[in-house]
């Protein structure tokens, strides 16, 4: 039997070629769950870590979303991190989008939006945690502002890995962002928000880096470390990177399942709504994607830098987001709303920008082979065929 026959006996192929088929029926089966079973929503939420009254880590998803990223810390090699933390077009790109323009993009689109041309779908006041009262398209018009200032640091690993970038570039643009948010995430909501005083949600951002990024990436390093000493690389290439790959994807349908059956009577109740805001978010998604991806072309940065600085643009550092509408606005506002969405549509957006990437990869030059992070044998077999076969 060929190794082909023999994944498609597997039904490895038949996973990836309808991935987004998948995540579709997890969504649903998500909504249908949370509608079900009323009593799951509140018990993932008695499962999270609280800071300030803002639920900041969702213990379930933070599971989930260990699985997500292990298999992708495993894979880096750090003399990659090093070369990448020496080239500084990405880097530059990447701060620039992130800090300079999608702040103000998402400002813009979200009044054009929001407080223009869906105004008047939009009705209603807006009780705020301090029992003042406003509009709620003001309310939701907030909730995109507080996600379009929150570069993701998490999820943006498993975006540029699958598009098969450089995991090397997206680690060190994660640990800047994460350094660059400490420093201007507070001015720039405070100048967006016309707040004097915004507050800065450390204990989400430093929770959230910890648990998402940090964590994976020492039990990453560490076992790859020994495996390559006790196996060899071959074993490690060969037999546990393919054991391993299909791991981050059936976490990342887990999450899936987990976020919706969270937030499925919000959406249920509120369907008009989710979608009034979902919308803006979406162009601002898309715009920052291709701004990025068009600017990396110009400065002929190889694909696997191009992809993960278009990827790192075009998501949100969603619990940063809510931890703030939160503390800002209240657990209930239409802020807290607003970032809510982002979750809902971010993975679904993320996904048809990874197949957009790999569809267009050919027009950037391909880099250094050398510098793959990917192995031939096992593993990398199972990227090709997602960038190949994902709904096609």
């Amino acid at each position: 039997m060929s190794s082909t026959d023999k994944k498609q006996a597997g039904g490895l192929n038949l996973f990836e070629k309808y991935l987004t088929v998948w995540v579709g029926l997890c969504i649903a089966g998500g909504i249908a769950l949370g509608r079900v079973v009323p009593g799951i929503a509140p018990w993932l939420d008695s499962c999270s870590i609280y800071a300030k009254g803002a639920p900041v880590v969702s213990i379930p998803i933070a599971i989930c979303l260990f699985f997500m990223m292990y298999p992708i810390m495993v894979k880096i090699d750090f003399a990659e991190v090093v070369r990448a933390g020496k080239t500084p077009k990405p880097v530059l790109l990447t701060l620039v989008v992130n800090w300079l323009i999608k702040p103000f993009t998402m400002a813009a689109i979200a009044w054009l939006f929001l407080g223009v041309l869906f105004r008047d779908f939009l009705p209603g006041m807006d009780t705020l945690k301090d029992g003042s009262q406003t509009e709620l398209w003001r309310s939701y018009i907030a909730g995109c502002i507080l996600l379009g200032i929150a570069p993701c640091t998490a999820m943006v690993l498993l975006w540029g890995s699958l598009a098969k970038g450089n995991d090397g570039h997206t680690l060190v643009m994660v640990a800047i962002n994460s350094l660059a948010m400490l420093l201007l995430f507070g001015p720039l909501g405070g100048l967006l928000l016309g707040i004097s005083a915004i507050p800065i949600p450390w204990e989400a951002l430093l929770l959230s880096v910890g648990i998402y990024v940090a964590l994976p990436l020492a039990a990453g390093y560490v076992t790859r470390r020994w495996i390559l000493a006790v196996k060899g690389r071959d074993w490690f290439e060969a037999k546990f990177l393919h054991w391993l790959s299909p791991i981050s994807m059936t976490a990342l349908l887990a999450t899936l399942v987990l976020l919706f059956s969270l937030k499925g009577d919000v959406i249920l109740a509120n369907p008009l709504t989710i979608l009034w805001i979902a919308i803006p978010l979406f162009i601002q998604t898309v715009l920052i994607f291709v701004v990025t991806y068009a600017i990396a072309r110009f400065l002929k940065l190889n694909y696997r830098d191009a992809a993960p600085s278009a990827m790192i643009g075009a998501s949100n550092h969603f619990e940063v987001a809510i931890a703030t509408a939160t503390m800002l606005f209240g657990l209930s506002s239409g802020a807290a709303l607003a970032t809510v969405v982002g979750v809902l549509i971010e993975v679904p957006v993320m996904l048809m920008l990874v197949r957009i990437c790999l569809r267009t990869r050919g027009k950037f030059p391909a880099g250094n082979p050398a510098d793959c992070s990917e192995p031939a044998p096992g593993c990398c077999s199972n990227w090709e065929d997602f960038s190949e076969n994902t709904v096609a």
